[in-house]
């Protein structure tokens, strides 16, 4: 039976903090979308922003990106808050802009405050990595 380390710092961290808020505030997006039941593009976007950016928060509390070795994971974590941006201001612009009722309002309200979150995590990330150094065991992913 193998034992899985937990980090019980990452959440803590900056780093945690902004992926929980994330989480969070893209849950929220989602019951906004649900609710006024919007275009289901909204919907899918929202909800695969839950799961992607959960998945992450677990990538790092499990300390897996340091068992799964093979995949420079901080780096596809910026690619990931990059391109998830990048459809938050289209799909949140859109929701804004043709507000078919006060529900799609708050949700691309909301959608565009995760796309802030998303460029936080992103600098945070971008910070801590070194694209020109050693990718060595140590080298930290908060």
């Amino acid at each position: 039976m193998a034992v899985v380390a937990v980090d019980s710092n990452f959440p803590r961290s900056p780093r945690g903090a902004v992926k929980l808020g994330r989480t969070l505030v893209a849950f929220v997006t989602f019951l906004c979308f649900v609710a006024s039941r919007s275009h289901g593009a909204y919907t899918a976007l929202a909800v695969a922003e839950v799961v992607i950016t959960a998945l992450f928060f677990l990538l790092y509390l499990l300390k897996l990106d340091k068992k799964m070795g093979w995949l420079f994971w901080p780096l596809a974590d910026i690619f990931n808050s990059v391109i998830a941006a990048l459809f938050l201001l289209i799909v949140c612009l859109f929701a804004i802009i043709i507000k078919t009722n006060n529900g799609t309002l708050a949700g691309g309200v909301f959608g565009l405050v995760l796309l802030v979150l998303c460029i936080v995590d992103a600098v945070l990330l971008f910070q801590k990595i070194s694209l020109d150094g050693p990718r060595g065991r140590n080298t930290p992913a908060k």
